[in-house]
């Protein structure tokens, strides 16, 4: 179903105004959730113990379409270095065996709420076109204990009633996460010692590398519960945004949305957005805001000749129509009968909220991968995994970065072989491995895997998780992406 809402789910870089370090009074005038008129539920204390399950009068005709009702646990999370900040989130429980690893699930933006992936992508359910509740019977509730949050404040349900918990920097954010964690492990204490994974999509490639920086640290110094972090799975992430925006023509000539000409004249580009690049990382954040609009001139000029070809899932023309079924998500959660069951006040909910991407507008052009060799060096496993048919985060930029980075099995990587990844007997996708470092790209999948190949999506981390996946390191007639 196509939507003229704003297309966000990735990060809608289109959008954006240009300032600097916005101010207070800038962030209040675009962001909705700032003190709703009711109130929302203070915490989720009355739901924590053995989840709310929502009542299926509420879902039309969803009885029928749901063979497996799961408990689904919802509420808010005040967090502790706030003024007044309340983090909304959904939890469901494994059905299957409490002691399966717990998932906190991050989407991208920034200020794309998690109820995108809830009930479009891995979540427990999708939204049929009649609005009807249907049972996702490869949810990733099946393998692990999962949470979707709304976050930074001011994505989705998530709220403040002061302006200034409005975040601007990874630094806060990934203090609002660990803060939110540790509430839910207080919360959920029998879940506390059960392997924690990060995964996430999109702008979560930022996200995750300094959420998972913030662990650590939390655990090394005893800040709080001890969190059994384990790895992170980034999906067609933005994590290195000099490299990946150097290889947009290389990907769009692979695909022929151009020739060769548009790459010669478009690279010309480049320089200018390296120099900036380089700048903002020894700068601040108004040397990246610089970098970003240099950088996206490379883009704007590649989308006048790829045209009305969608940019999350090329295989699409339907330019900035097209909707990926998240339209549906946010007709839902406005029901008022829905948004009564969650507790949410009056807020109106929006799967993108501007104003927080506005606010992280410095943020952007700045590389998170230097901080993931420590993270390999920590033990953690890592999965880089990327749909072939997404433009926007593609592949060839994605590995370039994977491959860049300076970490203790740089070498052992780079010259390991391509191996098929299999499900069902057939190749869904190929993956690069060494040690905790893996690389895979999903075939016949845009931006969004889960959504794109769910049954792919399921075994993929469900084999990751469990230290499954093959060792790439035979000749299978593939030495480079």
């Amino acid at each position: 179903m196509a939507s003229t809402f704003l297309s966000p789910y990735c990060f809608l870089f289109s959008l954006l105004v240009l300032f600097s370090t916005a101010s207070p009074s800038r962030i209040s005038s675009l962001i909705a959730n700032l003190s709703p008129k009711t109130q929302a539920f203070s915490d989720s204390s009355s739901l924590a113990s053995d989840g709310k399950r929502l009542e299926l009068p509420l879902l039309g005709n969803s009885e029928a379409c749901i063979q497996d009702p799961v408990d689904l646990a919802f509420g808010y999370y005040p967090l502790l270095h706030s003024l007044h900040a309340k983090m909304f989130f959904y939890f469901v429980k494994s059905p299957k065996n409490v002691s399966d690893p717990v998932v906190l699930w991050v989407a991208g933006g920034p200020g794309c709420s998690g109820a995108g992936s809830l009930f479009n992508g891995n979540g427990p359910y999708y939204i049929s076109d009649d609005m009807t509740l249907c049972s996702n019977k490869y949810g990733w509730e099946k393998v692990s204990n999962i949470i979707f949050v709304d976050q930074p404040t001011g994505t989705g349900f998530s709220f403040s009633t002061d302006e200034h918990d409005i975040r601007q920097d990874l630094h806060d954010v990934s203090n609002d996460l660990y803060d939110f964690l540790q509430r839910f492990f207080t919360e959920y204490d029998q879940l506390a010692r059960n392997d924690f994974y990060i995964a996430g999509e999109s702008y979560a490639g930022h996200y995750i590398p300094a959420l998972a920086t913030r662990v650590q640290q939390g655990n090394r110094f005893k800040e709080g519960i001890h969190i059994n972090l384990k790895g992170f799975a980034i999906g067609n992430g933005l994590t290195n945004s000099g490299i990946q925006y150097g290889a947009y023509t290389e990907y769009a000539l692979r695909k022929n949305l151009i020739k060769r000409n548009d790459k010669i004249r478009i690279d010309a580009m480049f320089p200018e957005c390296t120099k900036l690049v380089r700048q903002c990382e020894s700068g601040g954040d108004w040397s990246c805001v610089l970098a970003y609009h240099e950088c996206e001139r490379i883009y704007k000029e590649l989308k006048k000749i790829v045209g009305n070809r969608y940019e999350f899932d090329i295989r699409k023309e339907c330019g900035s129509n097209c909707s990926d079924g998240f339209s549906r998500v946010e007709t839902f959660l406005n029901k008022k009968e829905v948004k009564y069951a969650l507790g949410v006040g009056d807020i109106e909910f929006k799967m993108f909220r501007e104003g927080v991407f506005n606010a992280m507008h410095g943020d952007i052009m700045k590389n998170l991968a230097v901080g993931i060799p420590a993270l390999l060096e920590d033990g953690l496993k890592v999965l880089i995994y990327a749909g072939a048919e997404d433009l926007r985060c593609n592949y060839i930029g994605i590995f370039e970065w994977v491959e860049d980075m300076e970490w203790y099995g740089r070498a052992d990587f780079k010259k390991s072989g391509i191996a098929p990844f299999a499900v069902d007997g057939s190749v869904a996708g190929w993956l690069k491995t060494h040690g905790p470092l893996t690389f895979l790209t999903v075939n016949e999948a845009g931006h969004y895997v889960p959504m794109d190949q769910p049954k792919v999506a399921l075994q993929m981390i469900q084999s990751w998780m469990a230290a499954d996946v093959p060792m790439a390191g035979a000749d299978v007639g593939r030495a480079t992406y």
